[in-house]
This record gives C-alpha cells, structure tokens and sequence, in this order.
C-alpha cells in the first residue's frame, strides 16, 4: 500500500519491518544477505531484533527515511540520508529489501531490512533517487557556500586596499 503525504517532497508505504543488525560493512549485497540470514537465526541478547516482522509506515523524504510503527504513528527509526550507505532488493529474496545506514555518533553500521510483496523494488529506487537528489541539493548549498566565502575574502582584501589608499591620501594632503 502506497500514499504519498501533504508534502510533495515525502512518499510513504506501509511494509513489513524484518528488523534491524548491526553490520561490519557499509555495503554490498553481501551485507544484505548477511543480515537476512542474522534475523532468521534467534539471538536472546539482541534489543534490535524485538520489533521484527511488525508493519510499519516507511516516510522517504529529501531529509530521510522515517520509520514509524502502523498502527501508534511512533517513530522507531530516522535514517538521515547522509548515512544511508547502500540499499538495494535482497537477490534471493526479490520481495525483501533494505539499506544500511552509518551510525552518526560511533563507527558502526545498521542493516535495516524490509519486506513488500509488490513495492520492494520501487522503494529501493525511491530511497536512491532521494539520496541523489539530497547530495545535488549538498553540493549546490556547498557551492553557494564556496562563493559566498570567496566573495567575503575578496570583500575583506578591498576593505584592507580601500583603507591603505585613504592613509595615502591622507599623507598626501598633509
């Protein structure tokens, strides 16, 4: 099931969330696969894997993907689009699919896992348009900063031209 929100910018579907593992690579189908096979294999001590199989709303926007759980609205999960490292549909399980995600304050990586029996494939070229889309929009407001800053040394170097010349000219009249 699929509805796209007010905002023109945010899609969001209703999937099945398999649960999240933390990895030891940020990509790769090998870390996907990796992951899969870590969920299916029970683990007691394991926090991660408690909201497994549960549906979920998935939010994709420019800023991130959100996941909230159905039937509260909760968030459970915000992935900003920056440490969304790899996405892509599971290849032995073209209905599974998830992204891994770099953990903002420590060296870690998430694999976060999904299942949809008809939008897997959409929902991994959605996240990736977004994730271009959001670093073009990185790279434009970079390049605006880049010119600005070019611009305020420039203004600063005439500023330290225009005084010396009025020090000149006031030597001059003196």
């Amino acid at each position: 099931m699929s509805d796209t929100s007010g905002d023109d910018n945010e899609i969001s579907f209703t999937v099945k969330f398999l649960g999240r593992v933390e990895v030891v690579r940020p990509d790769g189908l090998q870390v996907l696969q990796e992951a899969s096979q870590s969920l299916k294999t029970p683990d007691p001590y394991s926090t991660d894997k408690a909201a497994k199989k549960s549906k979920v709303h998935l939010f994709v926007s420019l800023s991130g993907v959100d996941i909230l759980e159905n039937k509260t609205k909760f968030l459970l999960y915000t992935c900003p689009l920056s440490t969304i490292s790899f996405c892509a549909v599971l290849p032995s399980s073209p209905k599974v699919f998830g992204y891994v995600v770099r953990h903002p304050a420590a060296d870690t990586y998430h694999c976060y896992l999904f299942q949809s029996k008809t939008f897997s494939h959409v929902l991994v070229s959605i996240i990736g348009d977004a994730f271009r889309a959001s670093q073009k929009e990185d790279r434009v407001a970079g390049g605006r900063d880049l010119i600005v800053e070019a611009l305020r040394h420039k203004n600063k170097i005439l500023q330290r031209e225009n005084a010396e010349l009025k020090r000149r000219l006031a030597e001059l009249t003196n």
